[in-house]
């Protein structure tokens, strides 16, 4: 396959950045405003990666009565606390834009397949200066599905111009990993994500623990013939 030809997609909480610290800031003032107590760093790493509805109505399973249906209203108070607020403490996770930088210069067409809605993947993408290496940004309100439905990522891929043949999923969580494999992608997965399963469980195809790894990762894939 040529390198004109390679393609990879990646999911953005728990994969490319370390966004736990202000989902969970947000989230804790969620609570504080209807008097919930505030949940551990531990404790939301968990309820993290099905998007924001997800979070917030496990955050209020945690700490007593079901949102039951306030969530939507929940969700969206959520967002107006976390808007403006998406790296104030998140960080890329050691190695990301060094890997991104040689990943396009080697010929690779890149994205990002997110449950997080558009806008804020967006905001925190560009804030931390990782938009400029991607074509594609699909948000988890982007089209009618999200992971762990294949047609997110399909959809995905159809707005980069690939196919599943030629593209890599990057992820570290079961929805990242069932999305892949249903869409006919080849898969790795990151050890040190939000997973609620260890990554080396899921059937990755290559777990790497740092990401000065991924472009071996991505070549031992295109080697062995699994893409």
């Amino acid at each position: 396959m040529s390198a004109r030809h390679r393609f990879a997609i990646f999911d953005l909480d728990g994969t490319l950045v370390d966004s736990l610290p202000d989902l969970l800031q947000a989230l804790n003032k969620l609570l504080a405003e209807h008097g919930r107590r505030t949940l551990a760093a531990d404790e939301v790493r968990r309820m993290v990666g099905n998007g924001v509805h997800k979070l917030v109505e496990r955050g209020f399973d945690a700490t007593g009565e079901a949102a039951g249906e306030r969530l939507n209203d929940l969700a969206g108070r959520f967002m107006q606390l976390y808007a403006g607020h998406t790296i104030d403490h998140s960080r890329p996770y050691p190695g990301v834009e060094q890997a991104l930088e040689k990943l396009v210069a080697s010929g690779w067409t890149l994205a990002v397949c997110t449950n997080k809605p558009y806008q804020p993947a967006v905001e925190m993408l560009d804030g931390l200066g990782l938009a400029r290496y991607l074509k594609v940004i699909t948000g988890g309100d982007s089209c009618p599905f999200r992971k762990p439905d294949p047609r997110h990522v399909l959809a995905t891929i159809e707005a980069l111009g690939a196919t599943p043949a030629a593209t890599v999923f990057v992820g570290d969580s079961p929805n990242d990993a069932e999305a892949a494999r249903a869409a006919g992608l080849a898969l790795v997965l990151v050890s040190f994500g939000y997973t609620r399963v260890p990554a080396a469980e899921l059937g990755a195809d290559v777990v790497i623990d740092h990401f000065e790894e991924l472009a071996g990762a991505l070549e031992r894939i295109i080697g062995d013939g699994r893409q």
